[in-house]
Parts: structure tokens; sequence; C-alpha cells
């Protein structure tokens, strides 16, 4: 699932504080998330998004979750965070998901019977789908989802997610050739609070796995 590249791109989601956003940056992501959905115990206000994502240099992306946001609230972040890449991690429907106009990811609650062929089809302006696991609620939980629920020939990058950390992101690259890897509470202290040695080992385990990767392509 990652033909056009052997780098897997990182985002850590869920930051609330201008120390981890610097650390996060150090570690080596390349996407940095916000969540703007206020009942997640890592959600920030739009005017603190901003506030925190011009902490970002060139070419690390600033992503602002949404989970079935108001067009007002979206806007909001937007004009908080002008060159952000949306995220939606609710029930929206893919018009919703378009009417802003911007570059967006589709999230995934996976689980058995969900047909992510049929998600990608009704989603084809998505840069990517954000596969996490179906819990209560809205976002994985922290939770790992079985990857053999993914089916081949996604037409469109994948982002993983879900219960990823740095024991388990090495295996989570492995199998299922994302495009990109998307870590929250498995780099955390707490919820919203990141821990710098956590998320630059787990930056050390997504290079680490791209090198076994690249290694077995070579014996090939």
């Amino acid at each position: 699932m990652n033909p056009l590249t052997p780098r897997t791109r990182i985002k850590i989601c869920g930051l609330t504080r201008e120390a981890d956003v610097d650390a996060a940056v150090t570690a080596g992501a390349d996407a940095i998330g916000f969540v703007l959905y206020p009942k997640s115990p890592r959600a920030v206000t739009a005017a603190r998004a901003g506030d925190l994502a011009r902490r970002l240099p060139p070419f690390v992306t600033p992503v602002l979750l949404f989970v079935n946001a108001t067009a007002d609230e979206i806007a909001a972040g937007l004009a908080a965070v002008p060159q952000a890449l949306l995220q939606f991690h609710g029930d929206e429907p893919p018009e919703a998901c378009t009417a802003p106009g911007r570059p967006y990811l589709r999230a995934a609650r996976m689980a058995p019977g969900v047909d992510l062929l049929d998600l990608a089809a009704r989603h084809p302006s998505a840069q990517a789908l954000l596969l996490d696991a179906h819990v209560e609620g809205y976002g994985g939980g922290g939770k790992a989802f079985d990857w053999s629920l993914i089916p081949p020939g996604v037409p469109c990058p994948v982002v993983l997610s879900g219960g990823l950390n740095p024991a388990s992101v090495i295996d989570g690259v492995m199998h299922v050739r994302p495009w990109a890897v998307d870590v929250s509470s498995g780099v955390e202290s707490a919820k919203g609070i990141k821990d710098a040695a956590l998320m630059h080992c787990f930056c050390q385990a997504v290079r680490e796995a791209d090198a076994r990767v690249a290694q077995a392509s070579a014996g090939t």
C-alpha cells in the first residue's frame, strides 16, 4: 500500500502543549494533529491550535481533526490554521468532507463488515483513508484492530492508526505497508500530555521498519 516511497510518513496527533509540539518536530514527525472535538480529553480550541501550529517549521503539516463539526466550526479552525489538512473522524457524509474545499483525510472505524473499498469510492478526493479501531464513541481509544480487515487494492494512500506505540509500529509498517502511521496515546504519559522520549522512540521504530522493508525488497 506504499508503492510510491519507502519512507513511511509519521503523524503525531492530539498535541496540546508547546513543548510537545517542539519535541514531536525534533523527533521527526511529518504532521502534527490538533483535536477540535470538545468531548475529547485532547481537545484544543481553534485559537489554541493556531498558536501551536505557528511553531511548526516548513514541511511539517498541521492537521485539524473534526468530529461531526458544523461548517462554522470548520471555518473557524481554518481561519486559525489556514495551511491545515482536515481530518474527518465522525459520521460525515462525502459532501460534508468536500464542502470546505480543502485537502482532507477520511477516518474509517475498522470492524468486521466495514467495506473500505466502498468508502474509498465514496471519497475519491480524499488525500488518504485513516484506519482506526472501532470503539465506543469516536477515535480508536488506544486500541488496535485486526489488520487482516484491510482489503488488497485500496485505491488511495492508507494511514495506519489504532493502538500503535514504539513496540508495535514496526509490525504495523511491515504487515500493512501504509503510506503513513498515526499515533496519539501510544506516545503519552497522560491523556494529551506527550512524552518526548516515547515520540523519539516511535519515530526511530518507524525508520527501523522502513529499513527492514527495504532490506526485504532488495532480497526478493
